[in-house]
């Protein structure tokens, strides 16, 4: 259970907590996890799930303590950085095999403490800086939390001594793909493109150094783009999306014509739980999507939910409007954005993974959730909603009320 003492290490801030006079906005928000469900594993027990607060990892925390209630014990191991929330792990709020620890994975003592104070027998690594546009602007953030806390972490781990460390990596360690290139095996190059590609690819070759140096027991895991409810609206879906729902227009990179492969939280929850029960020590696993998305063609569909009229990809009028569309918008792009990222999860499906969720399904669901509950989940997101937001002191500013050092 969460402990709401805010002076004690180990225990969360009150910065996240819905005030005790106001109903708790996540009450009434559906309780998502995926669907597999495997036999427990004798060696696993008390799973530490770093980032458990954020995003993708909430998902799996959620999935693992609601799949295993009499199995497996969860502790979500989060800073509570800007776009974590307690509230994506709320209802799990006094659950037996439910804990939260509050810490930063770049401090060895926060490490230790959880480690140790619960016995902490594997470990998924999600905790990672992750917005690809702020990697542009302040690198240093990401080289520090993604491989200087992954390599606190790895440490940690090896001398607690761990029987399995799940490293949560990214399919953008490999760099761009082009379009009649073969999907990338889990053997192919890694050639990052961004500072936080690169960063991940860094931390990369430390899990693999301790696995090689220390026989510490991992394995590592590159997943396309994620998407779903509880994804902070920095991302292009749930922003977009909040974007609509406020009436403003969709601010598009460069021309758009940009791919990514997407993946519904369900499933990459699944991809993880079958990971953990059915995969490999020192093995990696990449997490694959048949569904290739272009950034104009998303834009289309989700103009299409909120029954707006534009133009669709092919040319044609969606709607009554015989004018230019008027709710797309495009901006200047990234100093670099990769066109396009391809795995292939043959390896994967091999476990007997499989992707479940279609991109219009999983996209109708995603909306659904951020109409009822994205203005305020976080709280006043008006500053993340702008094309190139930047985080300054762990809060979100406009572009232009950055100061540059």
């Amino acid at each position: 259970m969460i402990s709401k003492n805010d002076n004690i290490p180990g225990t969360p801030t009150s910065l996240d907590s819905d005030s005790s006079n106001d109903y708790p906005v996540w009450k009434d928000a559906p309780v998502f996890k995926g669907t597999t469900k495997f036999e427990p594993l004798p060696g696993v027990k008390n799973i530490m799930i770093t980032g458990g607060a954020g995003f993708i990892a909430c998902w799996l925390v959620r999935h693992l303590t609601l799949t295993y209630p009499d199995h497996y014990n969860v502790v979500s191991f989060d800073v509570l950085d800007y776009c974590a929330s307690l509230r994506n792990t709320g209802m799990l709020d006094g659950l037996k095999n439910f804990s939260f620890f509050h810490g930063d994975i770049t401090k060895a003592e926060d490490v230790m403490q959880c480690l140790r104070q619960y016995n902490i027998d594997t470990i998924f690594h999600f905790a990672a800086q992750s917005h690809v546009d702020l990697s542009f602007g302040n690198s240093y953030n990401f080289t520090h939390t993604n491989v200087y806390g992954t390599h606190i972490l790895l440490e940690s781990a090896k001398d607690h001594g761990i029987n399995r460390f799940v490293h949560i990596s990214t399919d953008e360690v490999y760099g761009e793909v082009e379009e009649d290139d073969a999907d990338l095996l889990e053997t192919s190059l890694l050639a990052p493109t961004n500072p936080y590609a690169a960063s991940k690819a860094a931390a990369e070759m430390l899990v693999n150094a301790y696995y090689k140096s220390f026989k510490l027991p991992v394995i590592i895991v590159r997943s396309n783009n994620v998407y779903g409810p509880h994804q902070f609206p920095e991302k292009v879906i749930p922003k977009f999306t909040c974007l609509l729902d406020r009436g403003n227009p969709l601010l598009l990179h460069g021309d758009g014509k940009h791919t990514r492969r997407y993946l519904f939280a369900g499933d990459a929850a699944d991809a993880f739980d079958t990971i953990l029960h059915r995969g490999s020590i020192g093995e990696i696993y990449n997490v694959g999507s048949y569904d290739e998305i272009s950034n104009l063609t998303l834009c289309s569909k989700l103009l299409s939910f909120f029954k707006l009229p534009h133009a669709l990809p092919n040319g044609i009028l969606y709607g009554n409007s015989t004018e230019n569309c008027q709710w797309i918008q495009h901006t200047r792009d990234r100093p670099f954005n990769d066109r396009r990222y391809a795995v292939d999860g043959t390896k994967l499906r091999q476990l007997g993974w499989s992707q479940k969720t279609p991109f219009d399904q999983g996209l109708s669901v995603t909306v659904d959730w951020y109409r009822k509950y994205g203005q305020s989940w976080w709280g006043d997101i008006t500053k993340v909603l702008t094309p190139f937001p930047v985080v300054e002191n762990g809060e979100v500013v406009r572009e232009e009320e950055h100061k540059n050092p």
